[in-house]
């Protein structure tokens, strides 16, 4: 098939030819396509007419979907209708689907178009809470500002703990990722200005732990110091740190959507058939903390120049 080249900057030679014309298959330009990205291809589109067809295929924009997509669209919540395979992934960028009983968040939106890689959003009902359970420690309620039907409001709790687990199956392999604890703290909150612990390990073939020490006993995982809030007005990180006798850790982010975030750690996929746990802890101190809002746990493709936000 004959594909016409237009004569813009970097299509043609000198100005006196404004066109070119190349044989190329369809296959092979298709390949060529899906070799790229997202973006590439869009870009592609407006050269010609017959780019636009190829650049358009399904065989390029399954490229850039994930290897299980199929799977991931037969467990979602509500049907998702699509034409064509560019449709989905955009779709899918604008409006992420709830799967698995609406437990988890499935989706790709702008933020990681550039990395083509996915984003897992999940919400605290498919979290493990210590006392979750329990109404005079914790109670669900709806929130016009979340992205799921339910979140967790600590009530009263002295001891606090949270854990996730994951199938790496649904992550994209030899893809480094970054997990954050999605929250927020209510009008009223108490005791959670204190040093937390988080940590995020492979869990393949491993015991699961109990205790916070097991893990900092496990030479491969490295177990962070975290803060739920930020230092309080004219004190600094370091002073609020001396007062809980502790080193100095992370402190949150606020994010676009209004929900603030911290990070729980770092880990490489490098594998589809692992797990991996993550987990937020204050079993030391042992203060009563109520406030808390727990929306869920993101997890996120990590650029080479760092974490996109």
């Amino acid at each position: 098939m004959k594909i016409e080249g237009g004569g813009g900057s970097g299509m043609s030679e000198s100005a006196g030819n404004s066109t070119n014309f190349v044989l190329l298959s369809e296959g092979c330009v298709s390949y060529i396509l899906s070799h790229t990205s997202p973006r590439d291809a869009c870009t592609a589109s407006s050269i010609s007419r017959g780019f636009k067809c190829f650049a358009n295929s399904d065989a390029v924009w399954e490229r850039f979907l994930p290897s299980d997509y199929q799977d991931i669209i037969s467990r979602s919540v509500s049907p998702v209708i699509y034409s064509s395979k560019k449709e989905l992934y955009f779709r899918l960028c604008d409006s992420p689907v709830l799967i698995d009983d609406g437990n988890i968040r499935w989706g790709r939106n702008e933020e990681f178009q550039k990395l083509g890689q996915d984003h897992r959003p999940t919400r605290a009902k498919a979290l493990s809470i210590a006392w979750q359970d329990t109404l005079i420690f914790w109670r669900w309620r709806s929130l016009p500002e979340s992205r799921f039907s339910k979140v967790a409001e600590l009530l009263a709790v002295c001891w606090l703990e949270i854990k996730g687990k994951f199938t790496t199956k649904m992550l994209s392999s030899e893809t480094s990722y970054a997990a954050y604890l999605v929250y927020n703290i209510g009008a009223v909150s108490h005791g959670l200005d204190f040093p937390a612990k988080t940590w995020v390990r492979h869990i393949d073939g491993r015991e699961e732990v109990e205790e916070v020490e097991e893990v900092e006993e496990e030479e491969d995982v490295g177990v962070s110091v975290v803060y739920l809030t930020p230092p309080k007005t004219g004190e600094s990180v370091q002073h609020s740190v001396h007062r809980h006798r502790e080193c100095v850790g992370r402190v949150p982010q606020r994010r676009a959507d209004g929900w603030m975030e911290i990070e729980l750690g770092k880990f490489y996929n490098e594998k589809m058939d692992g797990e991996v746990e993550m987990g937020f802890t204050e079993t030391q101190e042992l203060l009563w903390k109520s406030g808390l809002i727990i929306e869920g746990i993101d997890i996120r493709p990590i650029a080479k120049d760092g974490v996109r936000e």
